[in-house]
């Protein structure tokens, strides 16, 4: 199985707390790096340069790992400061996502506690896509449309587009895709409560 490894865009540091989250829940699970690899449906070579921090991994098989340990992607990936108030700073986020376009996602803050949610603020270029898996029944994703036009694909309905100023409730318990259609950036945001 091939797995999918998008452009640099996530940063040193972000890269560098996924691994040691993920190397740390394995072992407090009692993992080996081929059983978690299995279990995420990835190879062992690709979880052990998550695990060092060496690879950026898609946000695909960054959930495959979050889903093998019973979670999601905003609860492996958050900074878990025990603060009650976390402010980061102006370009301190994460960048998680980016395409050969120049389409990026950025996980801005995530929840501490169950069911997890994750503010994302998503650049979405011209002509370009983001396709999903399917996240567990009963998730839900929130969009506001903050420039440019989004188009909703979801598997079984037709195609959604929401312009700017405008929002949407997306339940993603199928296969979905964020589509720009038009000439322009569609920027965004994104709260996504995995159930």
């Amino acid at each position: 199985m091939a797995d999918e490894v998008v452009s640099s865009w996530p940063t040193a540091e972000f890269l560098a707390r996924l691994g040691a989250e993920v190397r740390r829940r394995r072992k407090s699970a009692g993992l080996t790096v081929q059983q978690l690899a299995d279990a995420a449906g990835l190879s062992r070579r690709m979880l052990t340069l998550i695990e060092q921090g060496q690879a950026n991994p898609s946000l695909v098989t960054v959930d495959k790992i979050a889903r093998a340990f019973g979670t999601d992607f905003a609860s492996l990936t958050r900074d878990s400061r025990p603060d009650p108030v976390v402010v980061n700073a102006p370009g301190a986020a994460a960048g998680v996502w980016s395409s050969t376009a120049g389409s990026r996602a950025t996980l801005q803050v995530a929840t501490q506690h169950q069911p997890a949610a994750g503010l994302w603020d998503w650049t979405l270029q011209p002509g370009d896509r983001y396709d999903a898996q399917p996240d567990p029944a009963g998730s839900e994703e929130l969009f506001y449309v903050i420039d440019g036009t989004l188009t909703l694909q979801v598997e079984g309905r037709q195609p959604v587009t929401v312009r700017a100023g405008g929002s949407a409730r997306l339940a993603g318990d199928r296969r979905y895709a964020y589509v720009n259609t038009s000439r322009k950036p569609a920027r965004f945001v994104r709260v996504a409560q995995l159930a």
